[in-house]
């Protein structure tokens, strides 16, 4: 199959490999109709994360069930799915308490950005959609297997209610999308930090009532005015760096609490600082498979539209440039068709 690989820092081809193949009976194989980049794949791209030569890259796709193991009953050939970036059984005592990302059979995908995907807990994992989304609601379908997740993720660790003011840092596509789940639950105040008027305009679009361009001290002296100096009820880190976090924490009132889903990169927590505060600090990578169900219905509702976060569309053999547009903030995220 074509599929996206990674070779070295910013070396990104598309090549042949060979195909997925079932190798327990709980796997599924999805023909893959639509994958994209993420934030996080930036990571090695840049040379932040170990990276192995050659593997294949992406773990965020939707499409058509290919073929089952001998265990698997609730999916079969020809089905359309969203397949959540973290797999599970979604039935281990982890998965019985929401934590599904942290299952004892817990499985990633590992070629999302390619024209087939092996999914290693298919009956746990999977998400059937009612047939093939058309065109216009296939982007926020996407976003359901990562972004928007990870994004309500952010919201719900947070603790966020309605008639908050919350903060999120991060103007990336998962931090978009907590400003939308933000709004879902009902904040009243959402601030967005960004500096770039595309990604203002989603966030807007989502329920951003303010923005903030400024970092460091300086937007943490416009957090505090914007809120007569008490502070937020709720910040999402959705970043990763440890400036994001302090941003987060340092901006979050006495008693509030701080989601972060941001891959920690350099992190060092202000222990201190939340303990004199009495500051929440939740978070941790989404349990996607736990919230898809409610995030497709509000999708196919119309009640949201995540998919607003796509503003690139390119071919698969163009997916080195998707990886350059991100990396440089030309696109927010980019959407590959094989």
């Amino acid at each position: 199959m074509r599929a996206t690989t990674i070779h070295a820092a910013r070396d990104i081809r598309v090549e042949e490999v060979a195909d997925p193949q079932i190798r327990k009976p709980t796997d599924a194989i999805v023909k893959v109709t639509a994958g994209c980049i993420c934030g996080s794949d930036l990571w090695p791209y840049r040379g932040e994360n170990p990276i192995k030569p050659g593997a294949t890259i992406g773990h965020e796709c939707i499409g058509v069930v290919e073929g089952v193991g001998g265990e698997v009953t609730a999916f079969r050939p020809g089905d359309f799915v969203i397949v959540p970036f973290c797999h599970c059984d979604n039935t281990c005592p982890h998965c019985a308490v929401g934590a599904q990302s942290a299952c004892q059979n817990l499985g990633m995908t590992v070629s999302g950005q390619a024209e087939y995907a092996r999914v290693t807990q298919a009956d746990g994992s999977l998400v059937a959609t009612d047939g093939v989304p058309d065109d216009a609601l296939l982007p926020s379908v996407l976003a359901l297997t990562d972004v928007m997740p990870t994004g309500w993720h952010a919201a719900v660790s947070a603790g966020v209610k309605a008639g908050d003011t919350v903060v999120v840092v991060g103007d990336g596509a998962v931090g978009l999308c907590g400003v939308l789940a933000a709004s879902v639950m009902g904040a009243e105040r959402i601030i967005a930090m960004s500096r770039h008027e595309p990604r203002q305009a989603v966030a807007r679009a989502f329920g951003a009532t303010h923005v903030i361009a400024a970092r460091g001290d300086e937007a943490r002296a416009e957090l505090l005015e914007l809120t007569d100096g008490i502070g937020v009820d709720a910040a999402l880190e959705c970043v990763g760096t440890d400036a994001a976090m302090t941003t987060a924490i340092e901006a979050t009132r006495p008693g509030g609490g701080v989601g972060f889903v941001g891959v920690p990169h350099g992190v060092k927590l202000p222990v201190g600082t939340l303990f004199a505060r009495n500051v929440g600090l939740r978070g941790g990578m989404a349990p996607v498979r736990r919230y898809l169900p409610e995030l497709l219905e509000l999708v196919t509702s119309g009640s949201i539209e995540p998919g607003l976060v796509f503003d690139s569309t390119l071919p698969l053999d163009e997916s080195p440039q998707g990886y350059e547009a991100m990396d440089e903030r030309r696109a927010i995220k980019v959407m590959l068709r094989p």
